[in-house]
C-alpha cells in the first residue's frame, strides 16, 4: 500500500521566475456562489440589507506566501499572474496583511504571489476570497496569535462578504453579508460556471435596482427549502432584473442555458456569471458545434468552468483543500513498488513518471487522479 498524502504539485513557475522552494505556505482561495439572494431593504448607512445562502466552490485561485526576514524589511512584496490586477495597497491581499499587523501588533512582512483564475466582476467573490486567505495565512505563519473568530470579526472591516470565508463554506448570510449563520455542508454537487467576457459593476447593478420588483419570498422559507434537496429548493436572485437591464444579453444567455435542461440555472451575486447545476440534456438534432459547452463558448465568448461544491475542513487551522496544518507537514513521502522505493522529495518541481507506481489502494484513487491531472477543476478546454 502506498502512503501518498503529500501536497499536490504546484503549477509554478508561473512566468514570474519563482520556484516552489521559495514559499513557506501555499493555500487555495475558493470562489463562491449565491444559491439565493434576497435584497431586503436599503439601510440608512447606504448599504443594503440582504439575506443569502453562500456556497464555496472548487474553482479558485492559489496564493503563495513567504515570511520576509530582516530588521530593515518594512513592506510586503506582492505579485499577481493576471494582467491588470493591482499589486499596490488597493489590493485586498495587501489590505489584509496590513490589518493583521494592526490588530495583532506582529510586525511580520510577507512575499506573496497570487496565481489568479477567478475573473473580476463575475459575482464569484474572488477578491474577497483572496483577502480572507491572506488574513488566514498571515496568522498561521506568525504562530496563530489570533483565533479564527478574531479573523472573521476583523475581516468585516475590509468588505461585506469576506467574513463568509471563515465559515466552513456553506452559510446563511444576513446584514451586509457579514452576519453568519453556519449551515451543514451541502452534498458536493457538480456545477458549471458560465462567465461571459463582459463583466458587471456591482454599484451599477444596484443603481438599476427597482425595489418594486423585489421578491416577496421569505428568506427563511427559501433557506428551509434546501432541506428538500439541492435540486428541489427555491432559487431567487433579486439582482437579476437590474443586471439584465444593464446587460440585456445576459438574460438571453440564461434562457439558452435553461433550454439545455439543467436542473437549476441562476445568476450568482451581481453577475455576470450564471451557474448551472446538474448536467445538460439537449435534443439530438442540436448540431455538435452548438451544444453545451462548445456552443456557449463560441456564441457568448464565454468562459465555461466545471466545478463542485467544497467546504473547509472542520479545523480552525486548516483552510480550503488544505490537508495538514502549517508546521505539521510530514516528511517527504516514499512510494514503494516491490523492492524499489521512490522518494518524492522535491517532487513538486519535477516530472514524476507515475507509470512506475501501480499499487494504489482504493482510497487513493481520487488523489492519484488529481496528481496526474485528471481531476482538475477549471476552464473546459
Amino acid at each position: 500500500m502506498i502512503n501518498l498524502r503529500a501536497k499536490k504539485p504546484s503549477p509554478l513557475s508561473m512566468g514570474t521566475g519563482t520556484t516552489k522552494a521559495e514559499w513557506d505556505l501555499e493555500l487555495f482561495s475558493p470562489s463562491k456562489i449565491n444559491l439565493f439572494l434576497r435584497i431586503i431593504r436599503k439601510r440608512e448607512d447606504g448599504f443594503h440589507e440582504l439575506a443569502s445562502l453562500f456556497q464555496t466552490t472548487g474553482f479558485g485561485d492559489m496564493l503563495y506566501f513567504k515570511k520576509l526576514q530582516g530588521t530593515e524589511v518594512d513592506k510586503d512584496e506582492f505579485e499577481c499572474t493576471m494582467p491588470g490586477v493591482p499589486v499596490d495597497n488597493t489590493n485586498l491581499v495587501i489590505q489584509a496583511l496590513d490589518l493583521f499587523r494592526e490588530k495583532t501588533g506582529v510586525q511580520q512582512f510577507f512575499k506573496v504571489c497570487l496565481q489568479k483564475q477567478v475573473p473580476a466582476q463575475a459575482g464569484l467573490g474572488g477578491g474577497s476570497g483572496n483577502c480572507a486567505t491572506a488574513l488566514f495565512a498571515a496568522n498561521e505563519l506568525a504562530g496563530s496569535p489570533a483565533t479564527l473568530r478574531d479573523l472573521e470579526k476583523w475581516s468585516a472591516e475590509l468588505g461585506s462578504d469576506i467574513t463568509f470565508y471563515f465559515s466552513r463554506g456553506t452559510c446563511y448570510c444576513t446584514g451586509r453579508g457579514e452576519i453568519l449563520t453556519p449551515m451543514a455542508p451541502l452534498p458536493p454537487t457538480s456545477l458549471y460556471l458560465v462567465k461571459p467576457s463582459k463583466g458587471l459593476s456591482t454599484p451599477l447593478v444596484f443603481k438599476n435596482l427597482d425595489y418594486s420588483e423585489l421578491s416577496t419570498e421569505d428568506p427563511l422559507e427559501i433557506l428551509r427549502s434546501f432541506d428538500d434537496g439541492i435540486y428541489f429548493a427555491k432559487y431567487v436572485n433579486d439582482l437579476e432584473p437590474p443586471a439584465f437591464r444593464v446587460m440585456p444579453e445576459l438574460k438571453q444567455m440564461k434562457e439558452e442555458l435553461q433550454a439545455c435542461n439543467f436542473k437549476v440555472v441562476q445568476m450568482s451575486g451581481s453577475g455576470s456569471t450564471i451557474f448551472a447545476l446538474g448536467e445538460p440534456f439537449e435534443d439530438d438534432d442540436v448540431p455538435e458545434d452548438q451544444r453545451f459547452p462548445e456552443g456557449f463558448k463560441k456564441c457568448w465568448d464565454a468562459q465555461v468552468i466545471q466545478a463542485r461544491f467544497i467546504n473547509r475542513p472542520d479545523n480552525d487551522h486548516l483552510w480550503y483543500k488544505q490537508r495538514v496544518p502549517y508546521g505539521q507537514e510530514p516528511e517527504a513521502p516514499v512510494v514503494e513498488k516491490g523492492q524499489e522505493k521512490i522518494s518524492l522529495e522535491g517532487w513538486e518541481d519535477e516530472e514524476i513518471d507515475w507509470s512506475k507506481v501501480d499499487s494504489w489502494d482504493e482510497d487513493d484513487q481520487e488523489l492519484k487522479a488529481s496528481l496526474i491531472g485528471q481531476n482538475e477543476e477549471g476552464p473546459i478546454e
